[in-house]
């Protein structure tokens, strides 16, 4: 075993107890340790005489005790420490909070250096809470380029940067370089060594730049390269060989004609799956676009040539959903449909594995189970994964894996901006629907504040009066003083201010069985009003819901107050979507302008990955992107273009080599594990 692969509990001073904490930041070995990137710097090179201080500016101060600590006690729990300190151009007050033992270690007519934002007061100014230490003490961190580490309680900065010192030690001399020396030579990239001493341990701005550059490069590089892998890989195996000549038996079948869009990505599907190689394709389209007819098509043709098809959801509600749109259908046209999730029983689900099994289910629909070592198939043809952005690239291919050599289609109903798509999906064809069926009428959108409150009550009394129902979706759960919670405001409108209509409400910690009783209600009209939160983000199908009412609409994402006006406007009716915000934050404005001002999902998609970067593009419990330590596709696309351009002309050795032993082979596979297991 290699030094960087050894427990952190090696290193001196970290027992059970603080393994716990760094556990607590994902860090259990020493590569974990040195790969654990600070979030910020601090600039100690930058020192101000006291008479150059300015309000707001954070600096290193060297200045010498002018006076003894005076310590207050305002009340319980809060003391107040005071000591002023001097250099030859004036005075300044440095001032602790619950600090007295800290504050009463400076000692008097000794020189210290200040680190610290510097607040103006109305004698002069004030440097509140600061680091500090002796001035010309050795192994300190004046006139250093500090770094700044993501904390945990019992965990502080020194001490992480400490561990961090003592396991660059330890395994610095076994670090590979994965990066082929010609790619470092035609990048100008800085080696693997020196980019982890420099990372953490700046000697200059201009290395730290380097350094940075460097990691960034080889996160994108390696991440780019393991999809090209992946796409060549299977370009060059076979797959079943699906004919589409039975394909007029399904359009025969629809209660609607395709789209031009829609017929179109049929035919690349087809073409694809006819060709004897195998299929990889990404059906992207806004939401309402008719992507689910199109995977059905798909479905249909793998199946009348023989195989299975199996189509895999996040959520049991849009399995159900799928479920009960697409069974009827398929098994009017005589096509066994199963559906297979989480919550059923196990006897009903080993009832539906046996139909797996024995081949005579053909088209499975269903959760995660369809991926867990139980179920298995009979001669799986087709895997489709809807809403792929929930999904990670090892479960897509835990899917694939379930056949013996299965063709893919993803659907993701998630506007993404190029340069995302380019890291989700660079191991897929892309086909996107960009027209909506006829009849789908734009929703219109409006943000008020909270003035507007007695008008959008009453608005939404005369909607279900013409017999429409209605959406309102909160941010949370319980109660809470920030925001509109489910429980706490659908109580509200239920007894109180709608008390005249049928209201209920729906969210994440409620049984399956009571989800799926909730919507039902409300899809088969027996409930007017659905106070939720995002659990109906994705899917749910009630075209006679014509408005939706966003809450404490500043706490979602763009996209995501996309996907839930998509709720809404899928029938024949004039729909609108009401967000209330009541933010006066410059950037939550903006999304509002923005939700306002267009109805174009990849539009929307490219202002919310500007807004909020990519690891918030998706929210925290969407697992697609992995988990890049450092690079930043928003602003890292320069990088991202060469690091492609590199992982390209690298793939052809990488292919042939194939060696466990090659630093850039391990790279690439343990990059892709670190998706982790499915749950």
């Amino acid at each position: 075993m290699s030094k960087a692969d050894r427990d952190i509990r090696t290193l001196r001073g970290i027992g059970d107890s603080r393994a716990k904490m760094f556990g607590k930041l994902g860090i259990a070995t020493l590569r974990d340790l040195i790969r654990f990137f600070p979030r910020d710097y601090q600039d100690r090179t930058a020192f101000r005489s006291i008479s150059q201080l300015e309000d707001g500016v954070v600096c290193c101060v060297r200045a010498r005790t002018a006076g003894p600590v005076k310590t207050v006690r305002i009340r319980a729990g809060l003391t107040i420490s005071k000591v002023p300190v001097c250099d030859d151009t004036g005075l300044l007050t440095v001032t602790f909070f619950n600090r007295k033992y800290t504050a009463e270690s400076i000692k008097s007519g000794r020189e210290y250096v200040f680190y610290g934002k510097v607040t103006a007061q109305y004698r002069g100014f004030e440097m509140q809470n600061p680091d500090f230490e002796t001035a010309g003490s050795s192994g300190g961190s004046t006139g250093a380029i500090v770094p700044v580490y993501r904390m945990t309680a019992g965990l502080g900065r020194e001490k992480l940067a400490q561990a961090v010192k003592m396991a660059l030690s330890e395994c610095l001399d076994e670090i590979e370089e994965p990066i082929p020396r010609a790619v470092l030579e035609e990048y100008g990239l800085m080696g693997a060594r020196e980019a982890y001493v420099q990372i953490h341990f700046p000697t200059s701005w201009s290395a730290l730049r380097s350094a940075r550059e460097r990691m960034i490069f080889e996160e994108l590089f390696i991440f780019s390269l393991g999809l090209v892998f992946m796409k060549q890989r299977r370009t060059v195996r076979d797959g079943p060989v699906i004919s589409g000549s039975c394909l007029d038996e399904y359009m025969d079948a629809l209660p609607f004609r395709l789209t031009d869009d829609q017929a179109a990505c049929v035919g690349q599907a087809l073409a694809d799956m006819g060709s004897g190689r195998l299929m990889s394709r990404l059906i992207q389209g806004d939401v309402g676009s008719g992507k689910t007819a199109v995977a059905a098509a798909c479905a249909f043709c793998v199946i009348r040539s023989g195989y299975q098809s199996a189509m895999m959801v996040p959520t049991e509600i849009l399995a159900r959903q799928h479920y009960e749109k697409l069974g009827p259908m398929f098994e009017g046209l005589g096509i066994r449909t199963c559906l297979l999730t989480g919550s059923m029983s196990a006897s009903e689900k080993g009832r539906v594995r046996g139909l797996m099994a024995s081949g005579e289910a053909k088209l499975i629909i269903g959760t995660h189970a369809l991926i867990s070592a139980q179920s298995e198939y009979h001669r799986l043809g087709l895997v489709i994964t809807d809403e792929q952005h929930r999904f990670g690239v090892s479960q897509r291919a835990q899917l694939s894996a379930k056949g013996d050599a299965a063709h893919v289609l993803v659907m993701s109903a998630t506007p993404i901006p190029r340069t995302l798509a380019l890291i989700l999906y660079g191991d897929l064809d892309v086909s996107v629907i960009e027209s909506l069926p006829p009849g789908r009428q734009p929703v219109k959108t409006y943000c008020v504040d909270e003035s507007y409150r007695p008008r959008i009550y009453e608005f939404v009394r005369r909607q279900v009066r013409t017999g429409r129902q209605v959406f309102v979706v909160c941010p949370a759960v319980e109660d809470s003083e920030l925001m509109n919670s489910v429980e706490e405001y659908g109580a509200r409108l239920k007894d109180e201010i709608l008390s005249n209509l049928r209201v209920e409400l729906i969210h994440g910690k409620m049984k399956a069985q009571q989800k799926e009783s909730v919507m039902a209600d409300f899809a088969a009209g027996r409930s007017d009003v659905l106070v939720a939160t995002t659990v109906i983000e994705v899917g749910m199908d009630v075209p006679n819901a014509s408005v939706m009412v966003v809450e404490n609409a500043e706490r979602f994402g763009l996209s995501q107050l996309h996907q839930l006006r998509g709720r809404v406007g899928r029938g024949e009716a004039e729909s609108f979507c009401i967000l209330v915000c009541e933010s006066r934050n410059g950037d939550a404005k903006a999304r509002m302008k923005i939700m306002c001002s267009t109805s174009n999902g990849f539009e929307i998609a490219q202002e919310d990955l500007r807004i909020r970067g990519p690891g918030d593009f998706f929210g925290s419990r969407q697992h697609g992107l992995p988990e890049f330590r450092i690079a930043d596709m928003e602003y890292d696309v320069r990088i991202l273009n060469n690091a492609q351009k590199a992982a390209a002309a690298c793939a052809e050795r990488l292919l042939s080599a194939a060696n466990g032993d090659d630093p850039l082979f391990k790279a690439v596979s343990s990059f892709f594990r670190q998706e982790g297991p499915v749950n």
